[in-house]
């Protein structure tokens, strides 16, 4: 279970963030990014013993702790990168503009980052990369946390613009029944057009229309 122990490392930092994203393997929708910091490294016990790996959490559980975020004291902050800002930079530099966009909705100045991850997303502040961050630091877990449920509220509401695709279901990753709809209805405005089982299925005689989109299966 996540600690504060990476954080404790580093105590002459006044304020430290765990950022995380969620989302850079779907074939739609934008990547998203959460940014939390808990100031003074204090947190409801409750809560500290609830914080995970978002992807080790159940829905129901994912959102709960996400309210319980948003209810605390923590310092959180939200950024994203779309589908067009993906297909234009690539989904590595989408997914480190959508960390930086989250750094910069923290309302306070940052003294050092840690990042989920092995990579530098170029932040304004020193970060630290930590590989499998959010099951060991409490500051990375809570922002996968506010990064998962983020997105699957955005896949969510373009589900019922979009409901052949299963994306409330899905969160638009590459299911078979998201792959069907690709074939038959071909890709939205949301689809990530240079990612391959998308990108087999643009043309101008497959691009679907309008009404297309809106029929049911």
């Amino acid at each position: 279970m996540p600690d504060f122990t990476i954080e404790n490392k580093y105590r002459d930092k006044n304020v430290i963030v765990g950022i995380d994203e969620a989302g850079r393997g779907p074939l739609a929708g934008p990547v998203v990014a959460g940014a939390v910091v808990f100031p003074q490294l204090k947190i409801a016990e409750s809560l500290a013993n609830s914080l995970d790996d978002s992807k080790k959490l159940k829905p129901k559980k994912r959102e709960e702790l996400y309210e319980a975020l948003f209810a605390s004291d923590a310092l959180i902050g939200v950024g994203m990168a779309s589908a067009a800002e993906i297909d234009k930079v690539n989904i590595l530099q989408a997914t480190f503009l959508a960390m930086r966009r989250a750094l910069d909705n923290i309302k306070e100045k940052v003294d050092l980052a840690l990042v989920d991850g092995n990579r530098d997303p170029g932040l304004y502040c020193p970060s630290i990369t930590v590989i499998k961050g959010d099951g060991l630091s409490l500051s990375i877990a809570a922002a996968s946390i506010v990064a998962k449920v983020t997105r699957d509220r955005i896949m969510t509401k373009l589900a019922s613009q979009y409901p052949q695709y299963g994306w409330d279901k899905n969160a638009a990753y590459g299911t078979k029944e998201h792959l069907e709809a690709l074939a038959k209805y071909g890709p939205t405005p949301e689809h990530r057009r240079n990612f391959a089982p998308v990108k087999k299925y643009i043309s101008p005689l497959n691009e679907p229309s309008e009404l297309n989109l809106l029929l049911e299966p």
